[in-house]
């Protein structure tokens, strides 16, 4: 398999985020608050230096989980400190639709790296990058998947995005929230830089390439173990 996408880990399972971390077909990594509370995760600073204690040698990005825009910028500031592999996930608005831009600019141009997350348009891309271009190397965030949940197909999109960051190569896209394998080609298809998906998608990589005709048979024979493992009649 040859894919130019770099791959990053999205999770918030520590075993099988340093797993994971382990394995070098893993260029990175990266969690977010809802992920951390669906782990059960109650110290987030505490998780996060736990696992930047693990990884050391791949970047990850954790997130502000505050409203305000000054509280934001505190917290990003905190979190920076925790590692010199940490980028700070910066959302493109607050809960109130007001833009994070001017703490984007501040904290890039303070040598922060930032992973601009949550958009979804070419537009929202296009306003962030000149407060980033000047600053820290950092990642603008499209969750593409959820692009695709509105029946919108992804891929212009990202592609647009993708000629747009040529001169302004410190920006790297990640081609955020997949649904399934096939996104990972697609990312790769379009030239996005990077590709963040959870470990179970992740896993599936074992099958590309695999011969469809086996899978099929695969596919009849579990499904005839699972019927007699039941018991089931008629």
């Amino acid at each position: 398999m040859n894919l130019k996408v770099k791959l990053f880990a999205d999770g918030a399972e520590k075993s099988g985020m340093i797993e994971m971390a382990k394995n070098p077909i893993i260029s990175g990594l990266t969690t977010n608050p809802t992920l951390m509370n669906k782990a059960g995760i109650k110290n987030y600073e505490a998780f996060a230096k736990d696992i930047l204690s693990e990884i050391k040698d791949k970047p990850i990005s954790f997130e502000v989980f505050a409203d305000e825009l000054d509280e934001m910028e505190r917290q990003a500031k905190i979190i920076a400190q925790w590692g010199d592999n940490v980028y700070v996930k910066i959302p493109i608005t607050n809960t109130k639709g007001i833009s994070t831009l001017p703490i984007i600019d501040s904290l890039a141009n303070s040598g922060v790296k930032l992973n601009v997350t949550a958009m979804m348009t070419f537009d929202q891309v296009k306003e962030v990058v000149p407060a980033l271009k000047n600053g820290a190397a950092s990642y603008v965030s499209v969750f593409a998947g959820r692009i695709a949940d509105t029946g919108i197909d992804p891929m212009p999109i990202m592609k647009q995005i993708v000629d747009y960051l040529k001169p302004t190569p410190t920006i790297e896209l990640i081609w955020a929230s997949p649904r399934e394998l096939l996104n990972v080609m697609q990312a790769d298809a379009v030239g996005c830089h990077i590709i963040t998906a959870t470990n179970d998608i992740l896993k599936k990589l074992s099958s590309v390439g695999k011969d469809l005709t086996q899978f099929s048979l695969e596919t009849v024979q579990m499904f005839f173990k699972d019927a007699q493992s039941a018991g089931y009649t008629i």
